[in-house]
């Protein structure tokens, strides 16, 4: 069995794709999606997909990000649909169900991915260990509206928190079983405590506000 992407594909994904990830937010850099790449490759391992795939829609998923972010899932799609230089490793179909999974890995979505490549790429996104969730919401914060003060930065960070991370949140997990379960539950506690939230916001608002 493929332990590792093809090499070939690796070093043409790290010379031409991740670079234009410097380009974006704190919250959506070079960490966050080879962090999407790490996750995506091991949940790939433990249920067999395929590994070029489950790579390659993981370096492409938030390209999107050079237009409007809120479409920004299909633009994605798009540009990995009509990257040519892709088909010297996958099929036609293989291309139409990848960029299908980098359209289907928003958060937001109001439903199911239509593939399992879309299922991995979607919980590998959501990198939601507390304190990861907390900074990378403030960055955002932070860089998209640098005219607020603390407390509008709060009010916008827990509206945000309870809109996506609650008990009525709008975020769902794909694959059972995943370490994203039990630090959703953890999250959706700090969300109940807001006194405990704060104190955790607080720190971190100040690591992050230069």
């Amino acid at each position: 069995m493929q332990q590792n992407p093809s090499l070939d594909l690796v070093e043409f994904v790290e010379t031409q794709i991740l670079p234009q990830y410097a380009q974006f937010d704190k919250a959506h850099n070079m960490e966050h999606v080879t962090r999407v790449i790490r996750r995506s490759l091991d949940l790939s391992r433990k249920i067999g997909a395929d590994l070029d795939m489950a790579y390659t829609i993981a370096a492409y998923h938030d390209l999107g990000l050079t237009g409007p972010r809120a479409i920004h899932h299909i633009t994605s799609g798009k540009i990995l649909m009509q990257d040519a230089r892709l088909k010297r490793w996958f099929s036609p179909e293989q291309l139409r169900m990848m960029k299908e999974a980098v359209e289907d890995h928003r958060a937001s979505a109001s439903r199911a991915p239509r593939s399992i490549y879309g299922k991995i790429v979607a919980e590998a996104d959501r990198d939601i260990d507390p304190e990861t969730v907390i900074r990378r919401t403030i960055q955002f914060g932070l860089s998209n509206y640098p005219e607020m003060d603390a407390e509008g930065h709060w009010k916008r960070f827990m509206e945000h928190m309870n809109e996506k991370y609650s008990v009525n949140g709008y975020i769902r997990l794909w694959i059972q079983g995943s370490e994203n379960e039990q630090k959703l539950n953890e999250l959706r506690r700090l969300i109940t405590n807001p006194g405990e939230m704060r104190s955790v916001f607080d720190r971190v608002f100040k690591e992050e506000y230069k």
